[in-house]
């Protein structure tokens, strides 16, 4: 009876896998279950069930952007998964008590989750994730959007489809003019280069997909390029650059996912 026993253990536990895994989302399945949606170190994302009512212990645990070890019972001959224990590092508090905080987070998860967490090196991945979120967590207004467009920007890089836009890609220069970024060709050419860089035309051409970028809003790309996202506030930028970053990070990656994420435009 006991070997028999032994067996049916050694069988439980082979099914359950540990993961190093960040909560993205969350939703409401059945009358008082949800599904979580993760994104893992090992696996990249994946889903599993959490049972239990709102007073759940294990389903505040499993509340979106908490981190930490998460142990997973899989069936896969049924395609069945469900959480039996997770052990929190991080809960992140405080991007559940600002609007703006919580809408930047909300941003991260759908940019991770509609690239299907990147299709590979989980670890970075879940690296960049982990450090937006903690810088998110106690940041201001202001610092929320830095924070968000420099995710958006690493993220890009991650993805290997990061622009390169500090030289014109016609001449090789790197000048402090004006540069005009082709969203449809990803190429970046200076205002000497350009032929049609007359102001007038400046809306007509971004609508047709050029994106203006000034000075300010090529270096401060450059500079916080390598940088952790804590680090970002250490460049200040006024509105318009700001703007034209956003413009930039959201077109690229718009132009990579077929479609423009609602979460963007907060």
């Amino acid at each position: 009876m006991s070997t028999f026993c032994a067996r049916i253990s050694n069988i439980k536990m082979s099914r359950t896998a540990v993961y190093t895994a960040l909560i993205l989302r969350s939703r409401s399945s059945g009358e008082s279950n949800s599904e979580a949606t993760l994104l893992t170190a090992e696996e990249g994302i994946i889903k599993a069930t959490v049972f239990g009512g709102a007073k759940s212990k294990l389903r505040a645990h499993s509340a979106p952007y908490n981190s930490g070890q998460v142990w997973i019972y899989r069936d896969k001959s049924k395609d069945y998964g469900k959480i039996s224990d997770f052990d929190v590092c991080n809960w992140r508090p405080g991007l559940r008590d600002k609007y703006d905080r919580t809408m930047a987070a909300a941003a991260v998860a759908e940019t991770i989750l509609s690239s299907h967490g990147g299709g590979g090196e989980w670890g970075v991945a879940l690296k960049i994730a982990t450090n937006t979120l903690d810088a998110l967590e106690d940041a201001n207004e202001e610092f929320c959007g830095r924070v968000l467009v420099h995710f958006l920007w690493k993220w890009a890089c991650f993805l290997g489809i990061q622009p390169h836009i500090e030289n014109c890609s016609a001449c090789g220069k790197n000048s402090d003019n004006i540069f005009w970024f082709n969203v449809h060709e990803g190429t970046a050419l200076c205002a000497i280069c350009d032929s049609n860089n007359d102001e007038q035309f400046s809306v007509n051409r971004e609508r047709s997909g050029l994106l203006k970028l000034n000075p300010g809003c090529r270096r401060w790309l450059a500079l916080t390029n390598d940088m952790e996202s804590s680090d970002t506030h250490r460049y200040s930028m006024d509105n318009k650059t700001f703007n034209e970053v956003k413009s930039l990070v959201t077109a690229v990656l718009s132009a990579a996912y077929g479609k423009r994420l609602a979460s963007w435009e907060w």
